[in-house]
């Protein structure tokens, strides 16, 4: 053999090398992420599914012309929920329900699943095992958006698939499936950019967080006045709807759409190659004097691991239920002016939004779910670090484990009722500034009336700490996610009434427009609180997580 058959040999044994770890890597990722992409596409594909079925029982053919032009004209209305578009069909009216929430649902799991996959690997030092062979930085990001990407044509053809099959026209379904595949595509490549900029998992996760927040301020600002509406140009979810689905069904907006994870994921791949392995381009500095504050107690250091994420959750809600305050009087008078929507709300399961205890009440049903979420995630956080074995030092110390699980516990409740306490005063401070008639105690009494189906989120975390570590912030979701999306079925399909027991929120009273049932809330809490004890009793007895 010549020496340049041999070189040639060889060249080729490294290029069939390289393409089959490449290869395998992909197939690693995509089984970190299959799971996951098909709850969501269930929850986003039956939610779609349901809204359009349940529009040819109670919508179709009761919504006039005029009563159309004054939804879309009012701009509290538009603000909310986004600009209607064709909602004398089914599809466009499934759109405009439904489209926003479903988009923040697979862009936030777009976002978390990305910074997982690349800091988290890398923090936890599992990623070190890969480059050390024939990989570099670059193919990880590069294999990890490939994933991602075939994750999100899943979820987007099971919405697109949902559509059809509930008699929706083929072109809009087309068009709302590629605006949601866009969507996530923008959000995976953006998490895993910031997972190239920051050196932590949790910082990334924050700032891929905070580009979203950015995202739907931006389309809540676009929509709400008719001299910004450009600036729906410059994010996805105004993109999305400047597509028009089941309308104009604009092909223009998706192209610009598309090219946002492109540049994103260009910027990640250049990140990428110039940063070192377990650093971001961005780091802070060593020469900083060491920050020990909160680091004289067990509790106090679960406070020091919470205040930042809390801080984040509690920004959002804030302002969220802050808008919602403010918009409440323009609601009110849109809906006495316009009666048939407020019927067609109540047929819907949306009952007494004509008055300001009605709507506080429906708008304080839906805070349980970012309220539960927040606690699921703080025990999530409190098993990967297990699983990381950052805990292994402290677990070392002669102290029981328990303890620092029941101190992330408890801090994770109080933050909880915290995030509740703020929803609630930031609504009442926006209802204020508007004059609308909702008083502090009102308010006070629907957010905490979302407390104890929030709590029956984090204590079945607890439980899944205790007995199946690695699914616990999928358990702590259940009862959250699941339950209302199950309160949704139950509702659309006229079930008998006794069904809607199966699923916590069917146990709480509409406050402030109703008083609380306390029997119901008791339960539910003693149910916590049992989760809580069985939790902690498996924690105790296992061996730690790896």
């Amino acid at each position: 053999m010549t020496t340049a058959s041999a070189e040639t040999l060889a060249t080729t044994t490294e290029s069939a090398g390289q393409e089959s770890a490449n290869l395998a890597v992909t197939r690693h990722f995509a089984r970190r992420t299959r799971r996951g992409a098909l709850i969501v596409a269930f929850a986003a594909a039956g939610m779609s599914a349901l809204v359009a079925g349940q529009y040819q029982s109670t919508f179709a053919g009761a919504l006039d012309g005029s009563a159309l032009r004054a939804l879309a004209e009012n701009p509290a209305i538009r603000i909310l929920f986004g600009p209607p578009v064709a909602l004398d069909d089914p599809g466009g009216f499934t759109v405009w329900r439904t489209g926003t929430p479903v988009q923040v649902l697979v862009a936030v799991w777009a976002l978390l699943t990305a910074t997982r996959l690349t800091r988290g690997d890398e923090d936890a030092g599992r990623a070190d095992l890969l480059l050390a062979g024939r990989l570099r930085p670059l193919d990880l990001v590069i294999r990890c958006l490939i994933a991602l990407g075939a994750a999100a044509v899943v979820i987007a053809s099971a919405v697109a698939l949902a559509l059809l099959l509930t008699g929706t026209g083929p072109a809009g379904a087309l068009i709302h499936a590629a605006g949601l595949l866009g969507v996530i595509l923008t959000f995976a490549a953006a998490g895993v950019l910031a997972a190239q900029i920051l050196p932590t998992r949790s910082a990334a996760t924050g700032l891929a967080v905070a580009v979203l927040g950015a995202g739907l301020l931006l389309r809540m600002l676009a929509d709400g006045a008719e001299t910004l509406s450009w600036v729906a140009w410059l994010t996805p979810f105004g993109l999305t709807g400047e597509a028009s689905p089941y309308a104009g069904n604009r092909v223009a907006p998706l192209l610009v759409l598309f090219a946002f994870p492109v540049v994103l994921t260009v910027a990640a791949s250049v990140a990428a190659v110039h940063r070192d392995v377990g650093r971001g381009l961005l780091n802070p500095s060593g020469r900083r004097r060491p920050r020990t504050r909160l680091l004289g107690s067990i509790i106090g250091f679960a406070v020091r691991r919470t205040l930042r994420a809390t801080a984040g959750w509690a920004f959002g809600i804030v302002a969220y239920f802050f808008l919602v305050g403010v918009l409440i009087s323009s609601v009110l008078r849109f809906l006495q002016e316009n009666q048939r929507f407020a019927e067609l709300a109540g047929a819907a399961g949306f009952a007494g939004l004509g008055t300001a205890e009605g709507f506080a009440a429906a708008m304080f049903g839906l805070l349980a779910i970012p309220a539960g979420l927040y606690g699921a995630t703080r025990i999530a956080a409190f098993a990967a670090d297990e699983a990381d074995r950052r805990w292994t030092p402290l677990l070392a110390l002669p102290v029981p484990r328990h303890r620092f699980a029941l101190a992330e516990i408890t801090v994770s409740v109080v933050a909880s009722l915290a995030l509740l306490t703020a929803a609630g005063l930031s609504l009442w401070t926006g209802a204020t500034i508007a004059d609308a008639p909702l008083g502090l105690i009102a308010a006070l009494t629907g957010a905490w009336n979302a407390a104890p189906v929030a709590l029956l989120s984090l204590g079945a975390a607890v439980f899944a700490l205790g007995w199946a570590p690695r699914a616990v912030a999928v358990l702590g979701a259940v009862p959250v996610v699941g339950g209302f999306l199950l309160n949704v079925v139950l509702q659309s399909v006229e079930a008998p009434s006794w069904l809607t027991y199966l699923t916590p929120f069917g146990h709480l009273a509409s406050a402030p427009a109703e008083p609380p049932n306390w029997s119901a809330i008791i339960i539910l809490l003693v149910t916590a609180g049992l989760l809580v004890l069985a939790g902690l009793a498996g924690y105790g007895r296992r061996d730690l997580a790896t």
